[in-house]
């Protein structure tokens, strides 16, 4: 097997960390969408409300992840991108439905002039709804990566797909529920420290554990249905020391969410989920490796030549510091306590 150059390697590494930034933030935005479908008890208007209120200033922003992720694949992995493109039309196109709904339904319903109460009528319900099948469909894609059904034929180069099998199977499925509850758990500890109510803080702690149990019994069963749908993703997640690290390394953040949330440590809740989220996403990159479209397309026999790589990544950290500020600014403006500006 061909060994990739540094600059592919660079290339993505840099996608990786994209992902992992795009379920921090724009994976717990889906999250409060499914907070939203959820809410209830008397207090469901206020707990409605303030999932508003916290997406409000930054869910436009946080896509910029999901945006150089696909950007970088395109450029920098065309052949990937065009298999990827073609085998996994269909989640990726409902992804992108569900993006693009969650977006409009979420501005409509606060400018609707026949429902003024956003936090009822049809609008919410789309908003909500979209929320919630899109990180699903963005897990199963990822989850079809693994599995390694992807060949490519011989004789053409063209990914050899049915459009549909491949994904629409027990395990993929399962990492997409997985990652509704990684982003539902991102959702709910974030919004104990956004909530400046104790009752509405309670509300989000209680759910942040309800999803951290989901979260605990759908890892292993991943793990456990990835022997016979993905073995070679599995036995590099087990076998790989940095993947196997990244693994202990979530399970124990996820002890320390726990306790946090459970204790009312909201700050210290925060920090940890991002850890056991951030280390769920990179040990599944790590475990993928090297190959980026299974079984055949791999880093290194499908990257674009370092010519085309080179001014890529000269551009990306040309670029990297003034969107680093701009975000920063920007969270720092709207995500700032009350104490702090």
């Amino acid at each position: 097997m061909d060994e990739p150059s540094l600059l592919a390697l660079t290339t993505a590494g840099v996608m990786g960390l994209a992902l992992v930034l795009y379920v921090l933030t724009g994976g717990a935005d889906f999250g409060g969408g499914v907070w939203d479908l959820l809410a209830q008890g008397p207090r469901r208007r206020r707990q409605r409300a303030l999932v508003a209120e916290a997406l409000a200033p930054v869910w436009e922003a946080n896509h910029v992840w999901l945006i150089l992720l696909v950007v970088l694949l395109f450029v920098g992995f065309p052949t990937a991108f065009a298999a990827v493109g073609i085998a996994l039309h269909l989640p990726l196109s409902l992804m992108l439905v569900g993006i693009v709904l969650r977006g409009t339904a979420f501005v409509f319903r606060s400018y609707d002039p026949h429902n003024p109460d956003e936090t009822v009528g049809p609008w919410r319900l789309v908003f909500a709804v979209s929320s919630t099948v899109t990180p699903v469909m963005l897990g199963t894609s990822l989850g079809a990566l693994a599995t390694d059904s992807l060949p490519l034929d011989p004789a053409t180069g063209i990914v050899q797909t049915d459009f549909v099998s491949a994904w629409l199977a027990p395990w993929p499925f399962l990492v997409g529920l997985l990652t509704l509850g990684l982003c539902a758990l991102l959702a709910a500890v974030y919004l104990t420290l956004e909530a400046r109510e104790a009752e509405l803080q309670d509300d989000y702690r209680w759910r942040a554990l309800a999803a951290q149990g989901v979260v605990a019994l759908l890892a292993p069963a991943t793990l456990v249905l990835g022997m016979g749908a993905a073995p070679r993703f599995t036995t590099n997640l087990l076998e790989g020391p940095v993947s196997l690290g990244l693994v202990a390394l979530a399970t124990a953040a996820a002890l320390a969410t726990t306790v946090a949330l459970w204790t009312r440590a909201w700050r210290w809740a925060r920090r940890a989920v991002v850890v056991q989220a951030g280390t769920i996403v990179a040990g599944f990159g790590f475990a993928q490796l090297p190959v980026i479209v299974g079984p055949d397309l791999t880093i290194a026999s499908c990257a674009a030549p370092d010519e085309v790589l080179r001014p890529v990544l000269m551009c990306l950290a040309l670029g990297a510091p003034v969107l680093a500020a701009a975000l920063w600014w920007l969270y720092r403006v709207f995500k700032a306590a009350p104490s702090e500006g």
